[in-house]
């Protein structure tokens, strides 16, 4: 721990609270499909964020950044995902919503969040290019990247499980009546407005 990690963490706050594609996605999730499904996303995000931080720590994901074909690939790569997600739920049968999730179910989630960020160049692009400017040179880099990169992943996780629990709030109203194919499709429309928001940022 340096005299950077305070600001370190001040400024993974304010990065994780400003808007952006993880929490509109999460926020639709858990109110669409209640907070079981939400907290699974979670957990599939925090997954994905700390392969990115193991992935910078080896240089793979300076690589990326620094091969625009390769980043583009990636970039696309992930606006194809929710495109899919978005289609999927556009087209799924009509059922009602329901607070009983089975474990397949949760671990399709978990599978949606650990993707759309392992496929998230923006994240990589923060492990290469904020996080070492944190890293004081005159003390072991190895400890303060995994001190940064552990911290970095609790503040987003928390801030995560935060949206989960507020936008869940929601779901007992959605799934009331015959509000669900509604919804459901809103969520679709939502979701493909996110991937292009994702794409054009």
């Amino acid at each position: 721990m340096t005299e950077l990690f305070m600001p370190f963490l001040v400024m993974t706050m304010l990065i994780e609270l400003t808007p952006g594609p993880n929490m509109a996605w999460l926020a639709l999730t858990s109110a669409s499909e209640g907070k079981r499904s939400g907290f699974a996303a979670v957990a599939g995000i925090a997954l994905g964020l700390a392969i990115l931080a193991a992935a910078s720590a080896i240089g793979l994901a300076e690589l990326a950044t620094r091969s625009p074909a390769l980043f583009s690939l990636l970039r696309y790569a992930g606006v194809g995902y929710l495109l899919w997600l978005a289609w999927t739920t556009w087209a799924g049968k009509d059922k009602p919503i329901s607070d009983s999730i089975s474990n397949k179910a949760l671990g399709a989630w978990f599978r949606h969040g650990l993707l759309l960020n392992v496929l998230n160049p923006k994240a990589a692009v923060f492990f290469i290019t904020v996080l070492p400017a944190y890293i004081m040179q005159n003390a072991p880099v190895t400890p303060q990247t995994a001190l940064l990169s552990a911290s970095y992943v609790a503040i987003a996780t928390f801030v995560h499980l935060v949206i989960v629990a507020l936008a869940a709030q929601a779901h007992g109203w959605i799934s009331t009546g015959n509000r669900t194919r509604i919804v459901r499709r809103v969520f679709a429309v939502l979701l493909a407005a996110i991937a292009i928001w994702f794409l054009i940022s």
